[in-house]
């Protein structure tokens, strides 16, 4: 008598390659009904621009106590065309970085000529090797998730006030999110449309910490929000105006409302 196996429960995936392009066809058999979160595609296998890039050679400097005077130094860089962003420290000192350079020399150039016309005190050139995204390959994507969740949690209960002197101007979420990234040296685009158009398409089933969460609060359903997932169900976001940046389920009533999707860049 012929064994015969079953089938039910279980799920098969074909692969294959199409003009470079992985394409995954899923195939769920079940006996018992039921969804499904569809597997993951890699970075390599997305078109280049919605690749992140790594993050070059930056100045870092400041160390402030109070995250305002931090922010205007941010503001104050930023305005001059030098992209610059603060950011909580492991120390709890709040320090500002800016640039992003092919090179350590050309770097230290930039910022020895800003400290002579005044612009900066002391500095310090951060070098790629220093960030968390140098060690995945050894270390594993889990560490660099890891690592992404543990930087954005170094900013709850503190004000973002990105581009801001005053706590008046309020929070900003994509450019929490973009400074948490390119903290792990990763380079995150500014605003969050434009985050949720780079990355591949997470199914809300199978979120990993470090992905980042995507909201709409208009009635077109364009994206207005973002946060960076963080596990069990939680993220961490910069909420509004007079709100400290905070964690929140995606299971409240008004997030689950106005959910529009997740993106991963890992």
């Amino acid at each position: 008598m012929r064994d015969h196996i079953k089938l039910r429960d279980r799920v098969f995936a074909l692969y294959w390659y199409r003009s470079g392009v992985a394409v995954v066809l899923a195939v769920f058999l079940s006996g018992c009904g039921g969804g499904y979160a569809p597997m993951r595609p890699t970075p390599a296998s997305l078109p280049p621009e919605k690749r992140l890039q790594r993050m070059g050679y930056t100045i870092q400097v400041g160390a402030f106590a109070v995250a305002e005077n931090a922010a205007k130094l941010s503001d104050m860089l930023s305005g001059k065309g030098l992209d610059a962003t603060y950011f909580r420290a492991e120390d709890g000192l709040f320090k500002v970085r800016f640039g992003d350079f092919a090179a350590k020399e050309e770097a230290r150039k930039e910022a020895e000529r800003l400290k002579a016309s005044g612009i900066i005190e002391v500095f310090y050139i951060v070098s790629p090797s220093e960030y968390a995204v140098d060690r995945q390959s050894r270390l594993g994507d889990a560490y660099l998730r890891d690592e992404l969740v543990k930087t954005t949690m170094r900013f709850i209960d503190t004000p973002y006030l990105w581009g801001g002197s005053s706590a008046d101007t309020g929070f900003d979420c994509s450019g929490l999110t973009m400074t948490v990234y390119q903290l792990n040296g990763l380079n995150l685009p500014r605003n969050s449309k434009r985050q949720f158009e780079t990355g591949y398409s997470v199914h809300r089933d199978n979120l990993l910490k470090g992905d980042l969460v995507f909201f709409s609060s208009n009635k077109w359903g364009t994206v207005t929000h973002v946060g960076v997932y963080a596990g069990n169900n939680q993220f961490i976001h910069a909420p509004g105006r007079g709100k400290k940046i905070r964690t929140d389920s995606l299971s409240a009533r008004y997030y689950n409302q106005r959910y529009v999707g997740a993106r991963s860049y890992l």
